[in-house]
């Protein structure tokens, strides 16, 4: 949602209401965070070349998808769903999860020789799109009990020792990273945030501990390199297999994933101490982060089959030149061209569908599933004259 500009009457008394501001703080680490998932996807094949490549990819997934995870649940609702809000599943998460499902599959069948179409199994990045339709279903019934982050902790780390819930609709995943979901929404009722004063207050010793705990994490990845190889981490970090099938048989298996989700968490909070306050060219950006998502894959696709980033030596000119691209690539996918070009396939509105056409539009910005365009939690929808409540 953009700011707007005017003042609004409030019909109830006729005083003047100032519309709330979008807070620029929201944009900005929303866009760091799809910056982290393009880089950590483009760095994808220089770790098997490179260790210092590898250290980086692990440093990035001990926390960048928990991060965005948080930001989605923190602007989530567990009131009940309207119809809108119902509508706005199919329409923001079903709709283009099965176009984007099927372009993957006439990719592969077209490159690969590939013809296996199966929406049961996400493709590559799509993952995250049932991830975060399944985290709003369910957010209802997890506000209805007590202790919700506790039984979501629970959750994820019992769905570790169930070898029979795997990639299929991308529910380990999902169930793995379900208690940062939670803990983003939790934020929100609690008001944390505002109570705090987090954006306001942002003393130097903040930010330099915030680097010193960024800063340690990537030195024990690459210090440590050698056993995190022996370890497999990096598929730890992925929050989707079976602890027996990452050789984790023993029964304290589940306290490894607990030492990841808390990890997690603090290099999260270190993240958003460092993201920038302030309105910048590039804070705009963080309100199409679900175009880079989706569209993102498909530019890395060639570069990922292709081999051309195999036997690199990323030390002193690939892993800089990658990083930089992955900036470059996320604010060019971002932009006006490309939103009004790709808008049919990311943002559909699929009238035909409904018995009620009009619940798949409405006036102004659509909400993409992250909430990046939804009103904050501080904000409160402006009303107009003549307007119902």
């Amino acid at each position: 949602m953009n700011s707007a500009g005017a003042d609004a009457t409030t019909p109830a008394t006729g005083s003047v209401q100032k519309p709330r501001r979008r807070v620029p703080f929201w944009d900005n680490a929303r866009y760091a965070c799809i910056v982290l998932v393009v880089l950590g996807h483009a760095i994808q094949r220089l770790t098997y070349d490179s260790d210092i490549a590898l250290a980086s990819y692990l440093a990035l997934y001990a926390f960048h998808m928990p991060a965005f995870a948080i930001i989605s649940g923190y602007f989530s609702k567990s009131g009940s769903p309207t119809r809108v809000q119902m509508a706005r599943v199919i329409t923001d998460i079903l709709v283009p999860y099965v176009i984007f499902e099927f372009l993957w599959t006439l990719t592969k069948w077209l490159v690969e020789g590939q013809v296996g179409p199966n929406l049961t199994k996400p493709s590559w990045t799509l993952w995250f799109l049932l991830a975060l339709g399944i985290f709003r279903l369910i957010l209802p019934y997890l506000a209805l009990l007590r202790w919700p982050l506790l039984w979501t902790v629970i959750i994820s780390i019992g769905v570790g020792y169930l070898p029979n819930v795997d990639s299929t609709f991308s529910l380990s995943r999902t169930l793995g990273l379900l208690p940062f979901f939670t803990l983003g929404w939790w934020l929100r009722e609690r008001d944390v945030v505002a109570r705090f004063r987090l954006l306001d207050l942002r003393p130097w010793w903040i930010r330099a501990v915030s680097v010193l705990i960024l800063g340690g994490t990537a030195f024990a990845a690459w210090n440590w390199i050698d056993l995190w190889k022996e370890l497999d981490l990096r598929h730890w970090l992925f929050y989707e297999d079976a602890y027996a099938d990452l050789g984790g048989e023993q029964w304290w298996a589940g306290g490894v994933r607990i030492a990841l989700m808390v990890l997690a968490v603090l290099l999260s909070a270190a993240f958003f101490a460092l993201i920038p306050r302030g309105t910048y060219w590039w804070t705009r950006f963080g309100q199409y982060t679900m175009y880079v998502f989706l569209l993102h894959s498909f530019v890395l696709y060639p570069f990922r089959e292709s081999g051309a980033l195999r036997d690199l030596d990323p030390t002193w000119l690939w892993l800089p030149l990658v990083t930089l691209l992955s900036v470059v690539l996320a604010l060019a996918l971002a932009t006006k061209p490309v939103r009004w070009l790709f808008r049919p396939l990311v943002e559909p509105r699929p009238r035909w569908l409904f018995v009620d056409p009009a619940l798949a539009t409405r006036e102004g910005h659509r909400s993409d599933p992250t909430g990046s365009r939804r009103p904050r939690p501080t904000e409160r929808p402006i009303e107009r004259p003549g307007e119902k409540k």
